[in-house]
């Protein structure tokens, strides 16, 4: 059996985030991924907010014509990011739930209860050629029903892991990940290209990485983290190399 390849996407919302602070252009998102570029990352990440709290509308404008990698659009499923998806034309959309009072994205997308939204704004933009990705957490109703919606691709939500992680507590680590290798094989069994992402960092990410139905990794406040300290390159190729490693001693 040939190995998968598992590629990293980083997400650049946080470095917008630091400009926004002070209302000037500085530091510019778009440089932030030509540089993770650079360092060998295989596509870039962007949460467009309903607040526009971080990443703005000219910045996916300008990621789209300036960058070289595959730029993946996080947004909500609302008429307003359907227009705006249709004129910047990603390589992909990761459709999210959002909620204007949470700090982060606070847990998978309910398209089980949500499937006759969800379906036919999967359809939409599938057929004006932007690949969708639906961001669920690891649960076999929510995969079961993006397979249902349409989506080729789900993410899973990795933050009960890290959250778990955090604890230091071995069997509730377990446990969660544990419900990340099922989720991603029963979602590589009905087809599904699987994807993961949300507070992985580089104590965290090896297991999940080794799990080899998943074939993307998503990771950005962490990176924009560690860049303060080592450099936003050097976050990348130490994360890139944590998951080739975890990779290599996979069995199959």
């Amino acid at each position: 059996m040939t190995k998968k390849p598992l590629r990293l996407g980083v997400n650049i919302d946080h470095v917008a985030t630091v400009r926004n602070a002070r209302g000037g252009p500085h530091p510019d998102p778009v440089r932030a991924a030509l540089l993770v570029s650079d360092a060998g990352a295989d596509g870039i990440t962007a949460h467009l907010r309903e607040d526009r709290r971080h990443i703005r509308d000219d910045d996916m404008r300008r990621l789209k014509a300036e960058i070289g990698l595959p730029l993946n659009f996080e947004m909500a499923a609302t008429a307003e990011m359907h227009k705006l998806v249709t004129e910047v034309m990603p390589h992909a959309c990761c459709i999210v739930p959002e909620n204007r009072n949470e700090r982060t994205t606070e847990g998978g997308l309910d398209v089980a209860g949500q499937q006759n939204f969800i379906a036919p704004f999967v359809r939409e933009l599938t057929d004006v050629g932007v690949r969708i990705s639906l961001f669920v957490d690891p649960e076999p109703r929510q995969i079961e029903a993006a397979k249902a919606a349409g989506a080729p691709v789900i993410e899973i939500h990795t933050g009960a892991y890290y959250e778990a992680c955090a604890t230091s507590d071995p069997t509730l680590i377990k446990t969660e990940l544990e419900k990340i290798k099922s989720a991603a094989t029963l979602a590589d069994k009905i087809g599904l290209e699987v994807h993961a992402g949300h507070g992985l960092t580089f104590q965290n990410v090896q297991p999940v990485a080794a799990i080899p139905e998943i074939v993307e990794l998503n990771i950005g406040h962490f990176l924009v983290g560690e860049g303060l300290f080592m450099g936003f390159g050097e976050a990348v190729k130490e994360m890139k190399r944590l998951m080739n490693d975890a990779r290599s001693g996979m069995l199959v």
